[in-house]
């Protein structure tokens, strides 16, 4: 026997998950999609929200690897060294906000179907 879920709670939960990055970098982009995880029995929001939790984890460790070298190039080069690096964040940036986008226009318009992002890890 299929359970039906509803098309509406399913578009906002999974748009929550891929969402939450928008209202903070912090913990906060991680903890929503674990709270939706844990309290929805839908199967494409439970994916949707480990997807997100994935890629929320792929963004954190790509600005640490890209970070780090800039703030002791920038440092030992009194800014000047942090320079080079300034087109690859800037594409870091546009990857990581279009990328965002693109998952929560794939959950309104397709609500039935899980949005993976792609060339990221999973851990879940």
């Amino acid at each position: 026997m299929q359970t039906s879920f509803d098309s509406d709670k399913r578009k906002l939960l999974s748009s929550l998950c891929h969402g939450a990055i928008f209202f903070s970098t912090t913990l906060f982009s991680i903890g929503v999609p674990i709270v939706i995880n844990i309290i929805s029995d839908d199967p494409v929001v439970k994916s949707s929200a480990k997807e997100s939790i994935n890629f929320h984890f792929n963004v954190w460790f790509w600005a640490t690897i890209i970070g780090v070298p800039i703030a002791v190039l920038s440092w030992l080069t009194f800014g000047i060294g942090g320079l080079l690096f300034f087109p690859l964040v800037a594409f870091g940036f546009l990857l990581h906000w279009g990328l965002t986008i693109v998952a929560l226009l794939h959950c309104f318009s397709n609500p039935d179907e899980p949005f993976r992002y792609p060339f990221i890890f999973r851990v879940f």
